[in-house]
């Protein structure tokens, strides 16, 4: 599962929202490694002055936790082989025990370490660290993930009401 086309099978993320580039390795149901490429182009520099202070530079932590998130959620997927046409969406819950270690910048490859702590019922709990080269830049304690329904909105809601007026 090391192509990009294999990813987006699995997420349903699209750019600018799909943070991860490649799977490195996986062991299904257990350990995954993914990387994300960070370059100067992302959407989140879009509004920086060209001689914006290097800390403005910083790749933002809620990325950073979206991509290990997306990374967890291909593990669970990948252990799983779900039908991804049963009606259930995937949905990050938590994250607790986050820590940031040092800073990403534009030029650095993400690297997302992820073991897949246990899975309950359809709620998965994950931990793992995010590397660039032999430098720790986060480590995760629990990551939550789900899968439910997506229930359509009930026949009677006003909004309904007004479209089939």
């Amino acid at each position: 599962m090391s192509e990009h086309l294999e990813i987006r099978a699995l997420l349903p993320q699209r750019h600018p929202l799909l943070l991860v580039d490649r799977v490195l390795d996986v062991e299904a149901g257990r350990f995954i490694r993914t990387v994300k490429a960070v370059t100067g182009s992302e959407p989140c520099y879009a509004d920086l002055p060209e001689d914006a202070c290097r800390w403005r530079w910083r790749y933002p932590a809620g990325l950073l936790i979206e991509s290990f998130g997306q990374s967890a959620a291909l593990l669970w997927l990948r252990g799983e082989q779900p039908d991804l046409d049963d009606g259930r969406t995937l949905m990050f819950v938590a994250a607790t025990g986050f820590r940031f270690d040092g800073p990403v910048y534009p030029g650095d490859v993400v690297r997302h370490e992820v073991r897949l702590d246990s899975v309950i019922a359809d709620t998965a709990f994950a931990s793992g660290e995010s590397w660039v080269g032999d430098r720790r830049v986060a480590t995760v304690t629990t990551l939550v993930a789900t899968r439910r329904p997506v229930q359509p909105p009930h026949p009677q809601t006003p909004e309904l009401a007004r479209a089939a007026a």
